[in-house]
């Protein structure tokens, strides 16, 4: 005989049974190989173009730098494009000395006034003292242009240019001079 409290206890029962969970995948203890092994091939790759970069880097052969007097000489001759611009032009000129002298002497020219140069110039040996003095007279001439306003001549302007021509033809280093100019120097001694 099935009593009413059964037949509710039944009546939950059915409604109380489930579907069947769908299995549970298992994994092989391995799955993890193949991201490491993905991984580890970028990882190698990445070391392999680091030192090919490296390398690459290290066979870059870089020219010669270009010499303070040539490089010099050539921004002299680009200055006389200047020449109907006084004090531009003696700007230029002045400069070029100066950054030469810097560049070929250790000499921290273009930072120091002319008189704090030239009182560092008359303490060094490097120049004879004719080229002393003809770099103050240099240099005291584009001081009045730069700084007093006093408009030269161009043949003046030229003068500037040739003595500044001259201080680094004679100031260039021995092995760079071209044998015609050291039979001319001593012939001329």
């Amino acid at each position: 005989m099935i009593t009413n409290a059964s037949a509710q206890s039944a009546a939950a029962a059915a409604d109380d049974i489930r579907d069947i969970r769908p299995p549970i995948e298992i994994t092989s203890g391995y799955a993890w190989v193949w991201p490491l092994l993905i991984l580890l091939a970028l990882a190698f790759a990445a070391f392999l173009m680091w030192r090919w970069l490296k390398h690459r880097k290290t066979n870059i052969v870089l020219p010669p730098p270009v010499p303070a007097h040539i490089r010099a000489k050539q921004k002299l001759t680009d200055a006389l494009t200047l020449i109907a611009q006084p004090k531009p032009f003696v700007i230029a000129v002045s400069d070029t000395a100066r950054i030469y002298l810097e560049e070929r002497f250790d000499f921290r020219a273009p930072e120091r006034t002319t008189e704090e140069f030239l009182h560092e110039l008359q303490g060094t040996d490097l120049l004879l003292s004719d080229q002393k003095e003809s770099v103050g007279n240099f240099l005291e001439s584009c001081d009045l242009v730069k700084f007093a306003k006093y408009e030269p001549g161009e043949n003046e302007l030229r003068e500037l240019h040739s003595s500044a021509l001259r201080l680094v033809e004679e100031t260039e280093p021995l092995e760079a001079q071209s044998p015609e100019s050291t039979v001319h120097s001593q012939t001329a001694a």
